[in-house]
């Protein structure tokens, strides 16, 4: 009876020894659950060599050295999911963080107007839609068209451009490369024959004249 409460005993403070060494993971004391930890594994050992001598003793500690790293990984796999693992290294990033292809690239070179100043950062609407923007190094009054040069983490950087480049001139723009028959332009043949010179500027007229 005596044997199997010291065997009871070994196998509780091996236990108590993993369970302060997953707290340690869990929550960090600087230490001080795992020297309690390692002080109940070694307790656990010596009651096992205590009362069924060195086999029983060491049967213990191989059987600690194999469950040790097993505890360890298992609470070090399931930290990032616990509230305390999510303050100490962060949330896991969301699918809009590490995708590299980000849906407000299309704005790259698209035109726009500043509708609040920009100091840097200010609202501009593009195509209709207003977007936070910040202007690369510059102030940028309301009213004043604004391009879209670079898309970096969550900024839309803006730099201020001439009026003429507007909206107007890129819709111009836009037209001079449609074809001819989508602006309603017919086509037409050229035949130099079709050219004739007035009588008076002929050639011959010109001769007449230079020989009066």
């Amino acid at each position: 009876m005596n044997l199997l409460d010291d065997t009871t005993l070994g196998l509780l403070l091996a236990a108590i020894g993993l369970l302060l060494l997953i707290a340690e993971v869990f929550f960090p004391s600087g230490g001080v659950l795992g020297a309690l930890s390692a002080l109940a594994l070694l307790s656990a050992v010596y009651q096992a060599y205590a009362s069924g001598g060195w086999t029983r003793g060491l049967t213990f500690a191989a059987v600690e050295v194999l469950l040790v790293p097993v505890a360890l990984y298992v609470a070090l796999q399931a930290l990032p999911y616990t509230p305390m693992g999510r303050v100490l290294i962060g949330s896991a990033p969301t699918s809009d963080e590490v995708d590299p292809i980000d849906a407000r690239r299309a704005l790259i070179g698209r035109i726009g107007v500043a509708r609040s100043k920009l100091l840097p950062s200010g609202a501009v609407e593009i195509d209709g839609q207003m977007i936070d923007c910040v202007s690369r190094g510059q102030a940028i009054d309301p009213g004043e068209y604004v391009k879209v040069v670079e898309v970096a983490a969550n900024r839309v950087v803006v730099r201020r451009i001439d009026p003429e480049t507007g909206p107007s001139a890129a819709v111009g723009d836009e037209r001079l490369a449609h074809p001819a028959q989508d602006l309603g332009l017919e086509d037409f043949d050229f035949d130099p024959a079709d050219i004739s010179l007035p009588a008076d500027d002929s050639p011959g007229s010109r001769r007449s004249s230079g020989s009066a």
